[in-house]
């Protein structure tokens, strides 16, 4: 179990890298107007951003914890969502690259510490 968690936490940090620099290329995309590659980057952005979730979640019931809060998570795909539904694509590129870039930039330095017994 032990060795399933390591891999799970390295997976999640070699996620964090990508997510990083994809959130760069949906703002350019979104400012290129080449929506069709943004909305197929951003489709996969939320899965991503979902399974990170998950794992913060799951790490928690296994005394994992990590600085990172899975509510803010959830408010960037609300708001993009939002964004989206009124085709505001200069927002939402906005928000990819000056609050969730840096949110996933400053999240790469964080690591998972065991709590407890």
């Amino acid at each position: 179990m032990t060795n399933l968690i390591y891999e799970t936490q390295d997976s999640f940090y070699q996620y964090i890298e990508r997510v990083a620099v994809g959130t760069q290329t949906i703002a350019d995309y979104l400012r290129e107007d080449k929506i069709g590659e943004a909305m197929q980057l951003i489709a996969q952005f939320s899965e991503g951003i979902a399974w990170l979730t998950k794992v913060i979640v799951l790490m928690r019931k296994h005394r994992y914890y990590i600085d990172i809060d899975p509510s803010k998570i959830n408010e960037f795909l609300m708001e993009i969502n939002e964004g989206l539904e009124r085709q505001d694509y200069v927002i939402v590129a906005d928000m990819f690259e000056y609050e969730i870039q840096p949110f996933f930039e400053e999240a790469k330095e964080k690591r998972f510490k065991k709590v407890g017994n």
